[in-house]
Protein backbone atom coordinates (compact mmCIF):
# COMPACT_ATOMS: atom_id res chain seq x y z
CA UNK A 1 0.00 0.00 0.00
CA UNK A 2 2.55 2.97 -1.37
CA UNK A 3 5.63 2.95 -2.27
CA UNK A 4 7.53 4.67 0.58
CA UNK A 5 8.77 3.25 3.53
CA UNK A 6 9.00 4.72 7.28
CA UNK A 7 11.46 3.95 10.01
CA UNK A 8 10.11 5.09 13.30
CA UNK A 9 11.68 4.17 16.89
CA UNK A 10 10.20 4.63 20.25
CA UNK A 11 12.06 5.12 22.76
CA UNK A 12 12.50 5.65 26.71
CA UNK A 13 14.12 4.42 29.82
CA UNK A 14 13.03 0.72 30.78
CA UNK A 15 9.30 0.78 31.90
CA UNK A 16 8.57 4.09 29.67
CA UNK A 17 5.68 2.03 27.74
CA UNK A 18 7.26 2.47 24.71
CA UNK A 19 6.51 -1.38 23.41
CA UNK A 20 3.04 -1.14 24.73
CA UNK A 21 2.81 1.57 21.84
CA UNK A 22 5.06 0.24 19.78
CA UNK A 23 1.92 -2.80 19.63
CA UNK A 24 -0.90 -0.12 19.03
CA UNK A 25 0.87 1.44 16.11
CA UNK A 26 1.68 -1.86 14.43
CA UNK A 27 -2.22 -2.72 14.83
CA UNK A 28 -3.20 0.35 13.67
CA UNK A 29 -1.31 0.35 10.89
CA UNK A 30 -1.81 -3.05 9.33
CA UNK A 31 -5.26 -2.66 9.74
CA UNK A 32 -4.82 0.08 7.24
CA UNK A 33 -3.37 -2.38 5.06
CA UNK A 34 0.24 -1.30 5.36
CA UNK A 35 3.11 -3.74 5.32
CA UNK A 36 4.71 -2.97 8.99
CA UNK A 37 7.35 -4.83 10.87
CA UNK A 38 8.54 -4.88 14.59
CA UNK A 39 11.78 -5.07 15.30
CA UNK A 40 14.19 -4.29 18.32
CA UNK A 41 17.52 -3.62 19.36
CA UNK A 42 19.19 -5.37 20.84
CA UNK A 43 18.26 -8.91 19.56
CA UNK A 44 16.22 -8.71 16.39
CA UNK A 45 17.97 -11.25 14.43
CA UNK A 46 19.48 -14.43 15.31
CA UNK A 47 22.92 -13.02 15.59
CA UNK A 48 21.22 -10.08 18.09
CA UNK A 49 19.52 -12.69 20.06
CA UNK A 50 22.88 -13.63 21.19
CA UNK A 51 24.16 -10.46 21.82
CA UNK A 52 20.78 -9.81 23.54
CA UNK A 53 21.15 -12.23 25.64
CA UNK A 54 24.95 -11.65 26.90
CA UNK A 55 24.36 -7.72 27.36
CA UNK A 56 21.13 -8.41 29.73
CA UNK A 57 22.02 -11.32 31.20
CA UNK A 58 26.18 -12.01 31.34
CA UNK A 59 27.05 -12.40 35.17
CA UNK A 60 30.07 -11.61 35.09
CA UNK A 61 31.83 -8.04 34.60
CA UNK A 62 30.92 -6.45 31.10
CA UNK A 63 33.56 -3.53 30.53
CA UNK A 64 31.09 -0.02 29.52
CA UNK A 65 33.47 0.14 26.34
CA UNK A 66 32.88 -3.82 25.59
CA UNK A 67 28.72 -2.80 26.23
CA UNK A 68 29.01 -0.10 23.49
CA UNK A 69 30.81 -1.93 21.13
CA UNK A 70 28.03 -4.37 21.23
CA UNK A 71 25.12 -2.78 21.01
CA UNK A 72 26.88 -0.69 17.95
CA UNK A 73 27.83 -4.43 16.73
CA UNK A 74 23.56 -5.17 16.82
CA UNK A 75 22.37 -2.44 14.76
CA UNK A 76 24.98 -2.39 12.38
CA UNK A 77 24.24 -6.14 11.69
CA UNK A 78 20.17 -4.62 12.32
CA UNK A 79 20.37 -1.98 9.75
CA UNK A 80 22.08 -4.00 7.00
CA UNK A 81 20.49 -7.52 7.07
CA UNK A 82 16.55 -5.70 8.14
CA UNK A 83 16.08 -2.16 8.44
CA UNK A 84 17.47 -0.64 5.50
CA UNK A 85 15.88 -3.61 2.94
CA UNK A 86 12.58 -3.29 4.40
CA UNK A 87 11.85 0.77 4.33
CA UNK A 88 14.09 0.17 1.33
CA UNK A 89 11.35 -2.25 -0.42
CA UNK A 90 8.06 0.50 1.02
CA UNK A 91 7.75 -1.31 4.62
CA UNK A 92 6.85 0.40 7.74
CA UNK A 93 9.52 -0.45 10.13
CA UNK A 94 8.63 -0.14 13.99
CA UNK A 95 11.19 -0.27 16.11
CA UNK A 96 12.00 -0.78 19.92
CA UNK A 97 15.18 1.56 20.62
CA UNK A 98 17.72 2.43 18.37
CA UNK A 99 20.02 4.98 18.15
CA UNK A 100 19.01 7.22 20.95
CA UNK A 101 19.31 4.60 23.30
CA UNK A 102 23.13 4.27 22.94
CA UNK A 103 23.29 7.93 23.30
CA UNK A 104 21.25 7.93 26.44
CA UNK A 105 22.32 5.41 27.72
CA UNK A 106 25.89 4.56 26.79
CA UNK A 107 26.81 8.36 26.83
CA UNK A 108 24.64 9.98 29.66
CA UNK A 109 23.89 6.88 31.88
CA UNK A 110 27.94 5.19 31.38
CA UNK A 111 29.51 8.79 30.81
CA UNK A 112 30.72 7.66 27.62
CA UNK A 113 31.84 10.54 24.76
CA UNK A 114 28.43 11.64 22.92
CA UNK A 115 29.87 13.14 19.93
CA UNK A 116 32.25 10.04 19.44
CA UNK A 117 28.69 7.61 20.16
CA UNK A 118 26.95 9.68 17.42
CA UNK A 119 29.57 9.66 14.93
CA UNK A 120 29.48 5.69 15.69
CA UNK A 121 26.44 5.67 15.22
CA UNK A 122 26.46 6.86 11.96
CA UNK A 123 29.18 4.35 10.75
CA UNK A 124 26.78 1.91 12.25
CA UNK A 125 23.82 2.72 10.45
CA UNK A 126 25.32 4.43 7.55
CA UNK A 127 23.87 7.58 8.17
CA UNK A 128 20.09 6.38 7.95
CA UNK A 129 17.93 8.21 11.00
CA UNK A 130 14.95 7.31 11.52
CA UNK A 131 11.60 9.03 9.94
CA UNK A 132 10.21 9.72 13.71
CA UNK A 133 10.98 8.75 17.17
CA UNK A 134 9.17 8.65 20.01
CA UNK A 135 10.28 9.68 23.50
CA UNK A 136 7.87 8.14 26.59
CA UNK A 137 9.08 10.76 29.32
CA UNK A 138 8.38 9.08 32.63
CA UNK A 139 10.12 9.11 36.65
CA UNK A 140 12.41 6.65 37.58
CA UNK A 141 10.26 5.66 40.13
CA UNK A 142 7.65 5.35 36.91
CA UNK A 143 9.71 3.16 35.13
CA UNK A 144 11.02 1.13 37.75
CA UNK A 145 7.35 0.02 39.12
CA UNK A 146 6.24 -1.11 35.66
CA UNK A 147 9.73 -2.82 34.76
CA UNK A 148 8.94 -5.21 37.97
CA UNK A 149 10.56 -7.39 40.45
CA UNK A 150 13.15 -9.07 38.19
CA UNK A 151 15.34 -6.92 36.35
CA UNK A 152 17.82 -7.81 33.72
CA UNK A 153 21.45 -6.55 33.93
CA UNK A 154 20.47 -2.96 32.23
CA UNK A 155 17.14 -2.27 34.56
CA UNK A 156 19.60 -3.17 37.47
CA UNK A 157 21.42 -0.13 37.11
CA UNK A 158 19.97 1.72 39.51
CA UNK A 159 18.01 4.86 39.84
CA UNK A 160 21.03 7.62 39.68
CA UNK A 161 21.84 6.08 36.37
CA UNK A 162 18.02 6.17 34.82
CA UNK A 163 17.95 10.00 36.27
CA UNK A 164 20.99 10.36 33.91
CA UNK A 165 19.73 8.23 30.75
CA UNK A 166 16.30 10.15 31.48
CA UNK A 167 18.08 13.53 31.22
CA UNK A 168 20.06 12.18 28.18
CA UNK A 169 16.82 11.37 26.61
CA UNK A 170 15.11 14.93 27.58
CA UNK A 171 18.40 16.93 25.95
CA UNK A 172 18.29 14.91 22.51
CA UNK A 173 14.16 15.83 22.16
CA UNK A 174 15.82 19.33 22.29
CA UNK A 175 18.39 18.75 20.07
CA UNK A 176 16.60 17.18 16.97
CA UNK A 177 12.87 18.46 17.54
CA UNK A 178 12.15 18.53 14.02
CA UNK A 179 12.65 14.03 14.46
CA UNK A 180 11.50 13.44 18.29
CA UNK A 181 8.41 13.53 19.78
CA UNK A 182 9.15 13.86 23.51
CA UNK A 183 5.65 12.52 25.05
CA UNK A 184 4.49 11.96 28.94
CA UNK A 185 4.30 8.83 29.42
CA UNK A 186 3.04 9.60 32.83
CA UNK A 187 -0.62 9.87 31.21
CA UNK A 188 -3.14 6.97 30.43
CA UNK A 189 -2.04 4.50 27.78
CA UNK A 190 -5.41 5.62 26.00
CA UNK A 191 -4.02 9.23 26.08
CA UNK A 192 -0.91 8.56 25.13
CA UNK A 193 -1.69 6.22 22.11
CA UNK A 194 -3.56 9.14 20.34
CA UNK A 195 -0.78 11.67 20.72
CA UNK A 196 1.27 9.07 19.34
CA UNK A 197 -1.35 8.36 16.26
CA UNK A 198 -1.75 11.66 15.25
CA UNK A 199 2.07 11.98 15.23
CA UNK A 200 1.97 9.20 12.71
CA UNK A 201 -0.80 10.24 10.62
CA UNK A 202 1.14 13.58 10.41
CA UNK A 203 3.88 12.32 8.89
CA UNK A 204 2.17 10.19 6.38
CA UNK A 205 -0.51 12.30 5.41
CA UNK A 206 -3.18 10.20 6.79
Amino acid sequence: MGEKGYFITFEGIDGCGKTTQLEAVYDFLTGLGYDCIKTREPGALELGQKIREILLHHKGIVSDKCEMFMFLADRSQHMDTLIRPSVESGKIVLCDRHTDSTIAYQGYGRGQDTEKLTKLNEIATGGITPDLTFIFDVKTQTGAKRAGNNPDRMEAAGKEFFERVRKGYIELSKKYPERIRLINGENSKEFVYNEVKLNIMDLMGL
